[in-house]
């Protein structure tokens, strides 16, 4: 399975909500929360083209997006094979 990422904030709901759904899935993942590793945040935003909410969330190098994208992800489907690759 390829590590999975997410940049978040102790705060943020949606953050809490994409967190949420990897656990109820049994994915293991690496949460960086920007607040305390500020540094991250700049690479947080090269990785995702710019984008600067959170949470952003990353398979392998494949950038997922927020907590919707990862949700819509799940609806059709496509998330877990993106695990299996």
């Amino acid at each position: 399975m390829p590590p999975v990422t997410i940049y978040s904030r102790s705060w943020c709901s949606y953050c809490h909500a994409a967190k949420d759904l990897l656990t109820r899935k049994g994915v293991a993942f690496e949460d960086i929360d920007i607040e305390k590793h500020p540094e991250a945040r700049a690479v947080m935003v090269e990785r995702a083209g710019g984008r600067t909410s959170v949470p952003q969330i990353f398979v392998g190098d494949a950038h997922i997006g927020g907590c919707d994208d990862l949700y819509a992800l799940d609806r059709r489907g496509e998330f877990e094979p993106m695990l299996a690759t």
